[in-house]
């Protein structure tokens, strides 16, 4: 794309903003210059950032980066873990290009790690291409210090790979557009009606049958298109292996969602004892192919439970996050209700209705998740009925359940729908491709505060941080999620890293300024983002032919804030 004017220096455009940016020359201009003698000191326990630098820099400018030697000309990678204290947080970093060297300190690794990612924003958009685009006898570093850290620990994208099953390659690559962005949380959402996407070896037909669906609602669920192309997929065990190991050495961790009681159909359909059997013929039950909430939810039974024991037991052995998401919301009730079984269920256990059963469902599970040293993460329906000793929420249809959970002592990950998800559209024109609720702009997102105002010091200590979340029901291919994803993900990535002022009061104008360079290094990674003056011609999605209007399902107006 080239939907964005000619870049200014690169010392001006960097996302997120960092905390302390300035000359360390005097007049600023060049700070230091690499080039094919450059020579990368590591030191202990930096090697891994060493060796993405090799990957990422290394192949854009052509230089091998060897290690280092005695050669002067070097850049200097070291853990000083005073500067946790010193600038705020064990991801916190210092980068100076001064004229003697290129240092990136870090309070830790990870810090360390994204030093490195402000790093390759000051060499300029050409550093984030694969290999050089022209052949450079040197690279300008600005001459400037910086001082940063986060704001917030947990700086997530929820990315939904059931609805539209995204191969593993994608993945791979939204982990680098994360890291770039210095995110560092995927909320990777495996199970869904539509979809079963983790291999369960105990369980082979949650994904020989439970991975493909028939055919695929095409729009919004009230539209009367339909793909008639099967759709699925899954992930191996060693293709999951391989994510979380990738995501590591980006220092993001990888929280996986496998939804209880409800969005279960996919997995009823490969098992129908899973199911209500004595409400609805679960043997007739197929991959779901339309979008919504689906009333087929799992039942209550001890199998259930033993059940997915034995799928999160395997889940446990893939992912090394302290944080098992398990979904919690949407659980239709309608067949616990009208199921004899499920009632004297409810009975048996001494509750009081179908809300206190899903809080059952949900204690099973922090109880088994905390045995095993995890801890339960759900959105933020898991508050009905009780909220589970030791859970987290993920607050997402408004800040209400985040607030609730937070002055209870829960801890809370911001997610508001109507603020931070990236399927809304982004415009209010009609060749926006498949709009969906309400406008979010990217000036939205950037406004957008993840601790409301009202919560008091010791509740808002409970907001671990914010995500920002990717259904794809309207999102077919990579193309369509770049396009709802981007820029907005940038602005959503300052928000979550950098120490903003309150929404009114944020420089939005400047943030402009800065993603004019961004858009070049979103060029170069092949993002095929929504341009600042609407979508290119292949990017609009006009009314089918004999259709009028949308298929999406716009919402006019300003989002409540609840």
């Amino acid at each position: 794309m080239s939907d964005h004017p000619p870049a200014p220096a690169p010392a001006v455009g960097l996302v997120p903003d960092p905390a302390r940016l300035s000359d360390s020359l005097p007049g600023g201009g060049v700070g230091y210059v690499i080039d094919a003698e450059t020579e990368i000191e590591a030191g202990p326990g930096t090697e891994r950032v060493a060796q993405w630098l090799r990957a990422t820099v290394g192949a854009a400018t052509g230089y091998p980066l060897l290690p280092h030697k005695d050669n002067w000309n070097r850049i200097l990678l070291r853990i000083i873990p005073s500067l946790a204290e010193e600038l705020g947080g064990p991801e916190a970093y210092r980068f100076t290009a001064d004229g003697c060297a290129v240092a990136i300190d870090g309070a830790s690794e990870a810090g360390v790690f994204w030093g490195a990612q402000t790093f390759r924003q000051l060499l300029g958009p050409d550093a984030f291409r694969r290999a050089p685009v022209v052949r450079k006898e040197e690279w300008d570093v600005p001459a400037v210090t910086i001082h940063d850290a986060p704001r917030f620990a947990w700086r997530g994208l929820m990315l939904d790979v059931s609805r539209h099953f995204m191969p593993k390659d994608d993945v791979l690559r939204h982990l680098d557009l994360m890291a770039a962005h210095k995110l560092n949380v995927l909320h990777f959402h495996l199970t869904d009606d539509q979809g079963w996407r983790i291999e369960i070896k105990r369980y082979p037909r949650l994904t020989e049958v439970g991975a493909w669906r028939a055919r695929t609602k095409y729009g919004h669920r009230a539209s009367p298109l339909w793909d008639e192309k099967p759709h699925g997929g899954h992930y191996t065990q060693d293709d999951i292996r391989e994510i979380v190991a990738y995501a590591a050495e980006r220092h993001i961790t990888v929280v996986p969602e496998i939804d209880i009681p409800g969005h279960s159909q996919a997995a009823i359909a490969a098992y129908p004892e899973l199911g209500n059997t004595d409400v609805i013929d679960t043997t007739s039950l197929t991959v779901w192919d339309t979008w919504g909430i689906s009333k087929n939810v799992l039942a209550p039974t001890d199998n259930t439970l033993r059940f997915y024991e034995g799928v999160l037991e395997e889940v446990l052995d893939l992912f090394p996050s302290t944080f098992v998401h398990i979904g919690g919301d949407e659980c239709a009730k309608d067949q616990w209700k009208a199921s004899p079984a499920v009632q004297a269920r409810i009975k048996e256990l001494g509750l009081a209705d179908e809300d206190e059963l899903q809080s059952w469902f949900v204690r099973h599970f922090d109880r088994w998740l905390t045995g095993r040293g995890r801890r339960l993460i759900g959105w933020d329906e898991i508050l009905q009925g009780g909220l589970a000793p030791g859970a987290a929420v993920s607050s997402w249809r408004g800040y209400r359940g985040g607030i609730d959970a937070a002055t209870a002592g829960h801890d809370v990950v911001m997610c508001p729908e109507q603020h931070v998800y990236l399927d809304y559209r982004q415009a209010a024109g009609d060749d926006e491709p498949m709009p969906i609720a309400y406008v979010r702009t990217l000036e939205d997102v950037y406004r957008f505060e993840p601790v409301p105002p009202s919560l008091a010091p010791e509740a808002a200590a409970h907001v671990l941080g914010t995500q920002a979340n990717v259904w794809t029901e309207v999102m077919q291919d990579r193309s369509r999620v770049d396009y709802q994803v981007f820029p907005r993900l940038a602005a959503f990535a300052e928000v979550a890293w950098s120490r903003l002022p309150a929404p009114a009061e944020r420089d939005f104008a400047d943030f402009e300024r800065r993603m004019t360079v961004h858009y070049a290094r979103l060029d170069a990674l092949g993002v095929d983002y929504r341009p600042p003056g609407g979508p290119l011609p292949w990017q609009r999605r006009p009314a089918p032919e004999g259709m009028t209007g949308s298929l999406g399902r716009p919402i006019e107006g300003a989002p409540p804030i609840v």
